[in-house]
This record gives structure tokens, sequence and C-alpha cells, in this order.
């Protein structure tokens, strides 16, 4: 069997070929508002979800493209053109100060988004258009006005209404009626449909109807309905004037009394049709993308998502748009379905060589099932089978493949590879690669890692995908083609992994993913399979505290107001502090005033008021209740709760989980700790040990600057901050008091973390010039580290990425952008990455030695978590001092440091009392 390439996706303009009856000649030119649509699309998309890891908001640039390659794909225009405001100063604005004087000022994360928006329309070559002293829509009526009268069908795509007098037999305009994801089609028999009118009275309509979002008044008493019976009434606003005085009632007097800037709305809503432009209709025919700064583009913005790649070059008009939208080819591999007895053989022929393995599983802790398996090797063929189908000599030579350290394996997330397989008694050594971890390595802001992305970005194939979605094994010929596909898949497999392995000794990254990411995801599998003994019945009463402390908040805010109302609507919470009790104003967002905690915050230091601080303690209980809640449903049938730890989710190289996400349990709240209480020991050992490092960003940051004093301050055995803060400060450390002590801790980390004077000010609750007078007194005392911050920023300009004491990189290529927003970004992460990330690579290393070195003194305590750069061990009986020696000594020494690493210890029945 061989798996072919799948076919091409069709183009589907011609269900669009008879949005004009009008008689053209073939040549289709589509028109898009690129600012009414960017705008749409910035408010239709949640900003939280669409952002790159130097903190440049994307949702505008996404929704926009999308919504342009979607358009571009079903339209298939033969010319095309995008055309933007310059600003709100206008011939319309100039004849009336008050048009959309209204609108609140443009966000600026929205306003450094058009021109990315722009940048991406350059590198596809498409032209863009902006005229001083009018609007886009101006600029659109001029083209479709020329464009018709040259034969061309024209389809105009843009959220404003005004749009709608453009429409003829040879103009339809596509209005976007849920958000930037659908289109409707006005010709004139649908603007007649929804408004009883022409396209031609349409602006007579809007006169008289007024339009809010511009701030052009409407007349007193007049809707929609009057407006459609007066125009078709009288045949036009002109005659409407005309005959003014034949209209009777209150509704006549409120026209004649508001006649004048009824006259005004009607020449403002008048499109313009004749601006001066730099050329015409004809001059837009399209013309293929620059296909490379297109994909530079995309990389920088960090969509990585192959559908959304792969539409937006299935629009490319080029000729090599179809190699880039679609890969030239499937996954070509030779294979056959394996029956009992037939593993055996092909592992003797095959197995010595690097083998490529993908399976399907069922995972679930105690009851995990691999369902399906695929091996391919690069010479041979490849295989499928099924391991309940395996022959007792099968088994055993699959289990020796598994276990030998010297057959190579090829797997992409070989850690729930591990993990599954270890229900199966299957152990697993010899992995030489994982895709996912050196795809992380090589772009560590990717945001997907999946394999199907991966092979068309790196190989330039489409990944075949199995027949059944569901897991479940389809039958015949069904079945076939799932076996194919993933013998496809792990093909696919072998063949990136042979790409990684040029790729990694490229960015200096080799020796990290051998020696450091495989071990530690080797480690992560065993830790996750022995998960963390839980104490259910605590974790219950904790819920009921949290569940009563929540009623309890939402009764004293309801008596606060004196009546009840929706704690949980930011709508009805607005009305209440802003309305009805006249609290100060906050940030003005979307829909209304923030009610955000640092909001809540501000309001109850400047009000003496009790419902912000009421508000702040009901979300605090009400997400300690919703973290309780998800802990308790993630109990396992043995007791314990097993997270997901992953490695590729943080650009700095730090693990994260997920299914508990165990960081979400605070740390320093007594609410938290007694969260903390509720993991156990286990039956069958003795005691918790939790183990971390003292002060390392710190002592990173002392290490890479090699400041003398701030390495001498860590070395005297005096209380850090203390010290510092006896040198900033210029007094003896015995008149540190705590205030001051406070000042140089916050600054001291937020250094390590890229703090600008302004985030400074905000966490002591000073003024900005105060916070940076503290930072610049620091600076001079601590000359080393200003020159090291300074120095590392400069050379991540020069070179693209910072680096970690250990080689791993972090690429930041707004450092060198033109958007102040971006580029300020960029600056703290390159200040904070090599310090954040050495921390990481060090944790790390440190769980490695500790793992060995229990394996060596053949130790029954074991590995369980790592969260915020802690570990925690299980110990059992009797090995507690052995353990506590052993940590400390390979903690210690997982790397020299100028200021040496200092390694806290606590022991406990539980992960609150074995805290230091």
């Amino acid at each position: 069997m061989a798996q072919t390439a799948s076919k091409k996706t069709e183009s589907s303009a011609s269900s669009a070929s008879s949005a004009s009856s009008g008689s053209t000649d073939g040549r289709r030119l589509l028109l898009m508002d690129g600012h009414s649509l960017a705008y749409r699309a910035f408010f239709a998309l949640p900003a939280e979800n669409f952002s790159t890891t130097t903190g440049q908001q994307t949702n505008a640039v996404y929704g926009f493209t999308s919504m342009l390659s979607n358009t571009l794909r079903d339209e298939a225009p033969t010319h095309f053109a995008v055309a933007f405001d310059v600003s709100r100063k206008t011939w319309r604005s100039e004849e009336y100060e008050e048009y959309k004087a209204n609108r609140s000022k443009t966000p600026d994360e929205f306003r450094g988004q058009v021109e990315l928006i722009g940048e991406l329309l350059d590198a596809m070559r498409v032209k863009r258009f902006a005229i001083d002293g009018f609007e886009a829509d101006d600029v659109i009526a001029t083209l479709a006005t020329q464009a018709a009268a040259d034969g061309f069908e024209v389809l105009i795509v843009t959220g404003d209404r005004d749009a709608f007098q453009l429409v003829s037999d040879r103009v339809t305009v596509l209005y976007p009626t849920k958000g930037v994801s659908e289109l409707t089609r006005f010709t004139p028999e649908k603007v007649r449909e929804k408004y009883g009118l022409s396209p031609e009275q349409y602006p007579d309509f809007a006169a008289l109807r007024g339009d809010p979002s511009d701030n052009l008044p409407g007349i007193p008493g007049v809707g929609e309905k009057t407006a459609t019976k007066w125009i078709n009434q009288f045949g036009s606003f002109a005659e409407l004037v005309e005959r003014v005085e034949e209209v009777k009632g209150k509704a006549g007097q409120n026209l004649r009394d508001h006649l004048e800037s009824v006259k005004r709305n009607r020449r403002l809503t008048e499109m313009v049709r004749d601006v001066e432009l730099p050329c015409g209709p004809a001059e837009l025919e399209r013309v293929p993308y620059d296909q490379e700064a297109v994909r530079g583009i995309l990389d920088a913005l960090e969509f990585r998502h192959a559908n959304f790649r792969d539409r937006l070059f299935a629009a490319d008009p080029g000729a090599a748009a179809e190699q880039a939208a679609e890969p030239a080819a499937g996954v070509e591999v030779e294979g056959r379905v394996l029956e009992s007895g037939g593993l055996a053989v092909w592992l003797a022929e095959h197995g010595a060589s690097p083998l490529g393995l993908v399976c399907v599983d069922d995972w679930k802790l105690g009851a995990g099932r691999v369902q399906e398996i695929a091996l391919a090797s690069a010479a041979g063929p490849a295989c499928w089978f099924e391991p309940t189908g395996l022959s007792e000599q099968d088994e055993q030579e699959f289990a020796r493949w598994c276990a030998d350290a010297g057959r190579p394996k090829v797997l992409h997330n070989a850690k729930a590879v591990l993990r599954v397989f270890a229900e199966h008694g299957w152990s697993v050594a010899g992995v030489s690669m994982d895709t996912a971890l050196a795809a992380y390595l090589v772009q560590p802001g990717r945001r997907s890692f999946a394999l199907d992305a991966l092979t068309t970005e790196f190989l330039g194939r489409e990944l075949p995908q199995p027949a059944s979605a569901d897991g479940q094994l389809a039958l015949g010929a069904e079945e076939e083609a799932q076996a194919d596909a993933l013998m496809g898949q792990a093909r696919a497999v072998l063949d990136l992994g042979a790409a990684f392995n040029e790729r990694l000794p490229e960015v200096g990254a080799a020796e990290l993913l051998h020696d450091m990411e495989l071990p530690t995801s080797a480690l992560l599998a065993r830790m996750e399979r022995s998960g963390i003994a839980a104490d259910v019945e605590w974790l219950r009463s904790l819920e009921q505290q949290f569940a009563d402390a929540v009623q309890e908040a939402v009764r004293q805010a309801h008596a606060s107001v004196g009546h009840e109302f929706n704690l949980g609507s930011p709508k009805q919470l607005q009305e209440v502090l802003f309305g009805e009790l006249g609290l100060p104003k906050t940030k003005k967002t979307k829909t209304g005033y923030t009610t955000d905690a640092d909001a809540l915050a501000w309001l109850a230091a400047q009000t003496e008021h009790d419902l912000p601080v009421l508000m702040l303690r009901y979300r605090e209980q009400a997400k300690l209740r919703t973290t309780v809640e998800g802990l308790i449903k993630t109990v396992a049938e043995d007791g314990r709760i097993h997270t997901t730890f992953s490695q590729t989710v943080a650009a700095t190289g730090r693990l994260s989980s997920t299914d508990p996400n165990l960081q979400n349990v605070p740390v320093r709240t007594d609410e938290g700790r007694a969260i903390r209480r509720a993991f156990v020991v286990g039956e069958g050992y003795e005691a918790l040990m939790t183990a971390d490092y003292s002060q390392i960003e710190l002592r990173v940051m002392a290490h890479l600057s090699q400041d003398k004093g701030l390495i001498e301050a860590f070395t005297s055995g005096e209380d850090l901050h203390t010290t510092v803060a006896s040198q900033v400060f210029g007094v003896p450390a015995a008149q540190v008091d705590p205030e001051m002590r406070r000042k140089i801790k916050a600054m001291s980390y937020g250094l390590a973390y890229g703090l600008s004077a302004f985030g400074l000010s905000q966490q002591l609750g000073v003024g900005t010039d105060e916070a940076r007078k503290l930072m610049d007194t620091f600076f001079e005392r601590f000359g080393g580290v200003r020159d090291y911050l300074h120095h590392v920023v400069e050379e991540a300009r020069a070179v693209g990425y910072t680096q970690t004491m250990l080689g791993r990189r972090r690429y930041l290529p707004d450092l060198n952008s033109d958007n102040r927003q971006r580029r300020e970004m960029a600056e703290r992460m390159a200040l904070n990455a090599p310090i954040q990330g050495t921390a990481a690579d060090i944790v790390k290393l440190a769980m490695l030695r500790v793992d060995e070195a229990l394996t060596a003194q053949d130790l029954s305590s074991r590995l369980l978590l790592q969260v915020h750069d802690e570990i925690v061990l299980e110990i059992a009986p009797g090995e507690r001092q052995a353990v506590e020696e052993l940590v400390r000594r390979e903690m210690a020494g997982a790397v020299r440091l100028s200021a040496p690493l200092d390694v806290s210890v606590g022991v406990g029945a539980d992960w609150e009392s074995a805290a230091h």
C-alpha cells in the first residue's frame, strides 16, 4: 500500500459567478475596506488568544487575514485592492467638526496592527490606497464607479452600510453579519428586501435616519420606518425637501425644524466617486506573492497553524501557488499490515536502523491501551500492527527492541509514548529524537507543535490523517486507509527527525536536546505516572469553605448597595459601580469601564465604599473554589493526582502543567497553603520532601553580570536584600528598615524580569520618578548589573536572539521593530530571558542529577512534582537522611556560579508541612 498525495482544494469561485446579473467581460475587481474590517476583527477575536511572545497583539491581523483568504478563495477576483483611512481629518470633518467626534480614541493595540496588515499586503503585492482628506469609502466608491463603467464585475467587502448606495447590477457589497466569519451579499434585490428602497435611495434614507456611529444626528421621532415611507412617497430626498410643507403631523414639523441638519447629513453620506487616485482599476490586476516575505511576516506574527497558512497561500495567483498552498505530495511509504508472528520477523530485518514510531492510544492511568502502532524505516518498508494481535514471540521481540538503547527510536511527543507504553510493561530506551522537542528548540516561540504543522512546514508535505477520528478502528477499506495513514505518519516523524538533526546544530541546540530535554522527558513520564496522593476529604471541606465564603461575599456586596445584582456580570457591576454609586471611572474598554482586579484595587484605594473590596474577595474565593473543584475532579482511581507536564509551552524553558495546573495553586496565601495540605504522602512512603533554590534568578544575574558588589552580597552570609539596601541607601545594615528592604527586593527581582520604572512604581505604589531614581541609585552601586543588562539587549538586537548559560536561545525579531510597543516588549524579554532561561535549565539539570543519584544509590524514594522551581519527592521508609544529603549535593552541584547555589529542603506529611 502507498500513501498518495491529497487532492487540491478546489476554489469555490464558481459559486459566486452569478453574484452580478449584469454582463461583464470576465474581469472581477475585489475592493476591501481595510480599516472597517480590521476594526471588526479587533473586537471579534479575543485579544488574550492572539499575541506574540513579545506581547504584540495580533487579533486584528489574524481576523483580517482570515477573512481576506476566504474571500479571495471564494470570489477568485482577477483584480484586487484594499483602501484605508488616513486620519479622522477629512473633507467631512472640515464641513462638520462633530463628524465622528463621538468615537473613542483608537486603541494603540489596534493602530499598531494596521501597520502590520499593511506590511502583509505589501508582501502579497496587493495595491493599497490611503488618500489624505478622504475616507476609504470614497476611494472604494471611485474605483467601483470606474470599474463598473469599464465592464468589471465589482465586489466590495466592508462593514459600512453607506456602501449600499454603490450597489448595482455590476456592484455587489459583501457585508459582515457575524464577526468576520460570515458575509451577506447585498445585490439591488437584497437592498430592496432589507430596506424597501433602491440602492440609489439609500443615502436619502441614511440622511433622514441619522447615523450615531458617525455622530450624524437624526430627526426626533423619526425612525427607519418613517424615513422609508417618506422616500417612497416622494421618490427622493431632493423631492422631499422641495415639498417638505406637505409632510403632516409632529414628525413633519420635526423634519422642518431639523432640515438643515438633515441636508448636511445627506451631503456627508454621499460617497465621493471622483477621488484623484494614482492608478485605476485596470492596474489592480493580481500578481504573485513575495512568498518569502509573506512567510517571514507570518513567522514573526507566530501564525503557524497549517490551515491558516494554507488558505492564504492557496489564494496566491502566482505559478508557485499550488506548491505553496498544498504540499507537493503526501508522505510516500511502502508498508504492510502485520499478522500474528510478523512483527518479530520485521524487527529482525529492520530493527537495527533508526525507526520512526507513532501510535494511537486511549490513555487512562492503569488501563491505558495502545490500539495501533506503526513503525517506519528510512531505507525499508513500514509496518502497522495491533498490540492485541501480537504473538508471544512478537511481544517479546518488541519489548526487547523497545528496551534496547542501541536501537534508535524517533518519536513525536516521546513523553506521551513512554507513559502509555509503560502501562503495557514496555520500557523504552534509545530515544534519539523527539520531533516536538526539537521543533521547540529550533522555534521556541511556536504556538503549535502538532505533527501535521511540522510536516508541512519543514518537509513541504501533507501529513496523512487516520480514517477514524475517534480512535476506534474502522473496517475493511477504511481500516486499510487508517493503517496507511499511520505508517505515513511514522515515516514523517522519521524524516522530520533527520531534518532536525541538521537544524539543531545550526542553532546550537543539539546538546540541549540529547543531554537535557530528552532525559527530562523520560523523567517527566515517570513522574506523571507516579502522581501524588490527595486527601479528597480535606479538598471537599475546602470546597465547602470557599463556597460559603463566596456566598457571604455575595450577601455583603448586595447589602452594600441595597439590592441584589449578578456579581459575575461585568455589565451589571459597571452599572452599579459607575452608575448607581458614581465611583470614579476606570479605563474605558469596548464594553464600558474595566472592572478587572487592578481597577477594583484602585477603586478601593480611591474611595471608601465597600463594594470594590467585596468584589475582590468574591473573585478570590470563587477562583479558589474553582481550583479545588478542579483538583477533586482529577483525583484518579488510585487516589492520586496525575498532572501532565509540558516542556514546550514557555519559551524560556520553564516547565508547565495542566489537568490540573499545579502552578495555579497559590503559594503565599493562607488559602493556598490550605490547598497544598491536600497533597499528602502516599501509602508505602513515610514523608514528602520539598527542595528549591534560594533566590536563583538573582544568583544567576550576579553570575552573568559578574558584578563584584552583588556577588559579595551573596557570599557575605548576610541577608541579601538587607545588604543591598544598605549599599543603595547608604546606611548601615542595622538601620535598614522593612520598607527599604521591601523596595530593594521588589527592584532586584524586577530587574531579573525586565521590569521598567513604571512597572516598579506600580509594584511599590510610588511615583514613576521615585521608582526611576531608586533604579538609578541601584545602578550607581552595582554598575556591573547595569552594563550587563545594556549589553544583553544590544547583543540580542544584533544577532536576533538571547541565550542562556547552556545555549538555549530565544528569538526576538521585534527588537528591531519600528513599532515602539513591540520593540519595548522585546527589550524586556531580552532582559529576562537569559536569567529565567538559565534558572529553568538549572532546575532541569538538578532534577536529572537527583533522579540519577536515587537510582545509583538504589533508593526507592522518587520525584513526584516540579512546580515554580520547586521539586517534590516521596520518601521511602528509612531513606530521609540519605535523600536529603543527596538532594542538597546534586542540586548545589548542578552548575558552578560565582554566587553559589543555595538549596533549601523541607520534610513533612503533606506538601505544605514540607515547606521550608
